[in-house]
């Protein structure tokens, strides 16, 4: 992981990582513009005050607003279209969109001008894939196993924190086009 090598001033920045995995699919709910109905099954935060990942259920989302309020910055994979909506509804007193946010894939696709996925960015940067997507995190909540979700969130937040240090220390991030082929972007974060 790229943490290991990232010069000390960079982990010295106070920020946060999340990621928010949810009870209910997008088709579930009605399409895309209703994630605020999706529910959510477990979100993980990695802080970089104490290097620490915390869990957070549904009826904890306050004390996760709270955590991510106190931190310098926030930062996410399509936080600002997706987790910030699905979390709102249950942490009513923080306004997320007012948070200051560095969401990668908003980057990415400014600069791209097209979406790219975690999973791309992950592979061509990190060399490490995600162990699995949010589908999987669906069947897991409707099986009960949150402890398999929180693994797998906890390893999107690790891996989203190591790609904005990343990008961070060298000034850019790669990415899998379709055809395979790895090419890299600046990072303006």
């Amino acid at each position: 992981m790229v943490i290991e090598g990232v010069q000390r001033s960079l982990l010295e920045d106070s920020f946060v990582v999340l990621d928010v995995e949810t009870r209910r699919s997008a088709q579930e709910v009605g399409g895309w513009g209703s994630a605020h109905l999706m529910g959510i099954s477990l979100s993980v935060v990695y802080d970089s005050r104490t290097r620490d990942f915390t869990w957070y259920t549904q009826e904890e989302t306050p004390a996760l607003a709270r955590q991510v309020a106190s931190a310098g910055v926030v930062v996410g994979f399509n936080t600002l279209r997706f987790d910030y909506t699905v979390l709102q509804p249950h942490a009513p007193e923080l306004h997320f969109s007012r948070l200051n946010s560095i969401d990668i894939l908003h980057h990415l696709q400014a600069a791209l001008g097209f979406r790219v996925s975690l999973e791309s960015v992950a592979t061509a940067t990190l060399g490490a894939p995600k162990s699995a997507d949010g589908l999987q995190a669906l069947r897991w909540w409707k099986e009960g196993k949150t402890q398999e979700i929180g693994e797998y969130c906890q390893q999107d937040v690790a891996i989203t924190r190591d790609i904005y240090l990343h990008g961070k220390e060298h000034g850019f991030v790669r990415y899998m086009r379709k055809n395979g082929i790895v090419a890299s972007v600046p990072a303006l974060w």
